[in-house]
């Protein structure tokens, strides 16, 4: 008999496709390896090869395109399996991480959900199956209360724990500050955008309207702050929104798209060298607020307006609804009120942040649970059969 640290899985929307979900990603792991570094790792991933380069201490193996078999050999080997975080759960995407976790639990290893994120959850098939796999997970947290209500609706029965997105935990890379001098008109302030594809989880977005409401604001913004705009893609399809934004502008000589590849811990320090921040993404807002940026949310999803509210920052009726004229006003009284409103949202940011490390937590007391019944006996796992948490 051979004793062996815990061997968990994670799985979520991981491989390079969006720095949100790569920040979770980041902040999960580090988090696991402080609370337990002698966890064996296996980061379920859509690109593998980008996540192994990201994270050279973890096993990696690909889960879409890949037989149920072989998905199930690897899942057999694992004492619990982590869904999340982020928001994988909505209608058409939900069934296709859930078919995996079903596979686990078929395979008796225990689920735990990561600070998911959860909705609109509308499809029979997506209900059914969020109902019968969560339901019989360990435990299950949400990142809001949004997505708690989302899961109820559902018709999960187990205890619903909300926590706080994970990316709160982030940790600044160095960001080189030089390509900001090279690219940006000097002389100017500088003010971060984040605009997003309308997708699948933002179907009501009609495109040319929403493009055209921000190139209003980034006149705005150029002309009455005398600033630089620089727009900031957290996925590569941002990159095609920006410039649509930018050819609706009038100033759009002073304008910027950022670049490159960048880890998320490099644009969180990106956030620093910024004066102000408006935007759709939600994890360019978190940003924005872990490093005391003053921001605008543009509301394109429930998760993006409870975010702003969990802060106290302003919220706009969102980017479909919004006039020109009120969303303008709205930005010239944050640069005007900018002070007094980081005093405040700095300290509700910190109470977000250890909400977010509860999450941590309670993983971490589900792993000294399993913990002293991991072993081998000629290669077969011994793990005991998942454990719910009591309601």
């Amino acid at each position: 008999m051979t004793e062996h640290g815990p061997r968990v899985g994670v799985l979520g929307s991981y491989g390079g496709y969006n720095l949100g979900d790569e920040a979770i990603l980041t902040s999960l792991l580090t988090d696991l390896r402080a609370r337990r570094p002698d966890t064996d790792v296996l980061v379920l991933s859509r690109d593998p090869e980008h996540t192994a380069r990201a994270h050279p201490d973890v096993t990696v193996a690909p889960w879409e395109g890949v037989s149920r078999d072989r998905t199930a050999e690897a899942l057999a080997r694992l004492d619990l399996l982590v869904l999340g975080g982020g928001g994988i759960l909505y209608d058409t995407e939900a069934r296709r991480y859930l078919r995996v976790v079903r596979t686990a639990q078929e395979q008796r290893v225990p689920v735990f959900t990561y600070a998911l994120g959860a909705g609109p959850l509308t499809e029979d098939l997506d209900c059914t199956l969020t109902r019968e796999t969560l339901s019989a997970a360990m435990e299950v947290t949400v990142r809001d209360e949004e997505s708690k209500v989302a899961l109820e609706e559902a018709g999960v029965t187990s205890r619903v724990t909300v926590t706080a997105d994970p990316a709160l935990l982030l940790q600044p890379e160095e960001f080189n500050v030089g390509l900001l001098h090279d690219s940006l008109p000097p002389g100017r302030r500088v003010v971060g955008m984040s605009v997003r594809e309308p997708g699948r989880a933002a179907q009501h977005l009609a495109a040319d309207e929403y493009h055209q409401l921000l190139a209003h604001v980034g006149d705005f913004i150029v002309h009455r702050l005398d600033a630089a705009l620089l727009f900031v893609p957290m996925e590569r399809s941002d990159i095609r929104h920006a410039h649509a934004v930018l050819s609706r502008m009038t100033a759009a000589e002073h304008c910027r798209v950022l670049h490159g590849e960048f880890r998320p811990g490099q644009i969180l320090d990106l956030m620093r060298h910024l004066d102000l921040a408006v935007g759709m993404r939600l994890h360019f807002l978190i940003f924005a607020a872990l490093s005391g940026v003053p921001l605008l949310a543009l509301p394109y999803a429930g998760k993006v307006f409870d975010f702003a509210q969990r802060i106290g920052a302003p919220v706009p009726r969102g980017v479909v609804r919004e006039a020109a004229g009120p969303l303008l006003a709205q930005v010239d009284r944050l640069w005007d009120e900018r002070p007094e409103r980081m005093e405040d949202i700095a300290a509700r940011v910190a109470a977000l942040r250890q909400r977010a490390t509860e999450t941590g937590r309670r993983l971490g007391a589900q792993l000294d649970r399993i913990a002293p019944q991991l072993s081998t006996f000629n290669g077969h796992k011994t793990t005991p059969a998942p454990e719910r948490v009591a309601m």
